[in-house]
């Protein structure tokens, strides 16, 4: 598992992590806002009445309202990124992480725009009578690129356990083991049960049910997050100060943080931005397919909304919310996860000046002296005893390392090392260093006019948008298995992903995460490849459907 968990990571830097794949993403969302003369701005306003039902017509052709389709996507887009990823982002990247978010935000909402007007015209109508769309049906039945589908609809159901069923209620459990003393396999079992009453009655329950669930989700999210920021209202501008300032040469250091390049903050901003809303992977498209629409463009034109929603107002209140409290530099009791320390050769402090920059050049890929350390720490009740080496955790050196099974468990004996790693993966670390994902969230929402109970709105928070994006990548899974093998394939499909939603509340998907990370890009670039190609037939869609807008409109 190591050995193809180390390929992954490889894969992965090859695609996703390389430094062409961000350019890539914002340049097609950038061509097509000014290809199509920026229509996130100029179509807005009609978005807003099309999504509340002013231009239904009746006897449409469709599954669910526009409402019910936007919400659907939204409920797959707004989960464990909007809590975690901005969290991961900021850690990783610093304050100008969220800048470079908000740009993919913004081109996003064009990218948006495009897949999922091309998704929703060639979509088709299955066994059952329901609607099925998305990237594969253009790329078969426009572009006769039947191999690029089918490479797409299997990155699709990798992605579905991925990215919305084994990751979510992972964290889910775990959430709700830290706040509430849960255990993970009892928060599965419950889950794993209205997980299966949801999707087992298709498109229509999960649509009426993700469209109570994410208005009430965002609203409880929302209230909380202003919490925190009015409470700490002095750090606001400064928060802003930051994120603009720090865009183009990247986040200088400040307090534990060690710093992050432009190219860091650029690269984890806009990964951090696909993974939060979307734009440009293709799933999405899949669930305004479903929307009751005989003007595919008008469909298109909701899904404009979704990565505004999703990332310039959820995405921005979690990161104002992080920069204002400030715990995004502060050091926390934590344990160290094998994937975010390292340990290093040397005796490094962050008070010295020289010693801090060859860390920072460590840290951000650049030419750098230091080496990882190989070699054996003795260790006694859980204090090591020898030194010549500093633990490096989440971007920071770590403070009052201890080593043990557990805490109360400290450990005697002697930690072997390899490439900066102890071989022996039952001997944990804990100690102060700086966090990330939602447990820099869950610090941040206690320094509001909530206190210590503002950590209850990220444990219910992360409950209700992981869920409802499991419900959601569920629907975008089958509709990928009907494209592949057929309506029948939908059922055992579904069985399966909620049995493996179970089995994820209790084990380790760090394998998944990263197969997750491949699996999205696989989506993305056949996507955006598949959009560009058919750039002057959505320019032209959108040209005849305010011909006829007008048109109707003056009768």
């Amino acid at each position: 598992m190591d050995v193809f968990g180390q390929f992954l990571d490889s894969l992965d830097g090859m695609l996703g992590g390389a430094v062409w794949f961000p350019y890539v993403l914002l340049g097609v969302g950038l061509f097509f806002t000014i290809y199509l003369k920026f229509p996130q701005i100029r179509y807005f306003k009609h978005a807003c009445k099309v999504v509340s039902g002013k231009f239904d017509k009746k006897d449409t052709e469709g599954d669910t309202t526009h409402f019910q389709a936007l919400a659907t996507a939204l409920s797959g887009t707004v989960g464990t990124g909007n809590i975690g990823g901005v969290a991961l982002a900021i850690s990783i990247g610093g304050p100008a992480a969220l800048f470079w978010m908000w740009m993919t935000a913004f081109f996003g909402m064009t990218t948006k725009f495009v897949e999922v007007t091309l998704s929703h015209k060639y979509r088709e109508k299955t066994e059952d009578g329901t609607m099925s769309g998305g990237p594969m049906y253009y790329m078969d039945k426009r572009l006769n690129m039947k191999w690029l589908a089918v490479l797409f609809a299997v990155a699709t159901v990798i992605s579905s356990f991925g990215t919305g069923s084994l990751p979510q209620i992972n964290n889910i459990a775990q959430g709700m083991e830290a706040t509430f003393g849960f255990a993970p396999m009892a928060t599965g079992a419950v889950l794993s049960v209205l997980l299966a009453l949801v999707i087992l009655g298709g498109i229509k329950r999960i649509a009426a049910i993700t469209s109570r669930v994410v208005p009430l989700m965002a609203a409880i999210y929302i209230i909380g997050a202003l919490a925190v920021i009015f409470y700490n209202a002095e750090n606001i501008g400064p928060s802003f100060a930051s994120i603009f300032m720090d865009a183009f040469t990247g986040s200088a250091a400040a307090g534990g943080f060690l710093g992050a390049s432009f190219a860091y903050a650029f690269n984890k901003g806009v990964n951090r931005g696909l993974f939060s809303n979307e734009a440009g992977q293709g799933s999405a498209p899949i669930a305004h397919a479903s929307a009751k629409a005989d003007e595919p463009v008008s469909e298109g034109i909701v899904s404009i909304l979704e990565p505004f929603i999703d990332t310039i107002i959820i995405c921005t209140l979690t990161g104002l919310v992080i920069l204002s409290s400030g715990v995004w530099n502060e050091k926390f009791e934590t344990h160290f996860e094998r994937s975010s320390m390292s340990i290093v050769k040397g005796d490094y402090s962050e008070t010295n000046e020289e010693q801090r920059s060859q860390l920072y050049n460590y840290l951000n890929g650049n030419n750098s002296s230091i080496e990882l350390f190989n070699g054996n720490i003795d260790v006694v009740n859980g204090v090591a005893t020898s030194s010549g080496y500093t633990v490096i955790n989440s971007r920071s050196i770590a403070e009052d390392v201890r080593y043990g099974i557990t805490e109360k468990h400290k450990y005697t004996g002697i930690v072997e090392v390899k490439d900066g790693m102890p071989t022996d993966d039952s001997i944990s670390l804990m100690g102060k260093s700086l966090v990330h994902s939602a447990e820099l969230t869950t610090k941040a929402f206690k320094r509001g006019y909530f206190g210590d109970s503002g950590q209850y709105i990220v444990s219910i928070g992360l409950l209700l948008f992981a869920f409802s994006t499991a419900i959601a990548w569920s629907y975008y899974g089958d509709r990928a298995m009907i494209y592949l093998l057929g309506h029948r394939s939908v059922m055992p499909y579904r069985v399966f992903y909620v049995a493996a939603f179970f089995w994820a509340s209790f084990a380790d998907t760090t394998l998944v995460w990263k197969l997750a990370a491949v699996a999205i890009v696989v989506m993305t670039l056949p996507n955006l490849l598949g959009i560009m190609l058919l750039r002057k037939e959505m320019k032209q869609s959108v040209d005849d459907y305010w011909v006829k807008f007008k048109k109707d409109n003056e009768k």
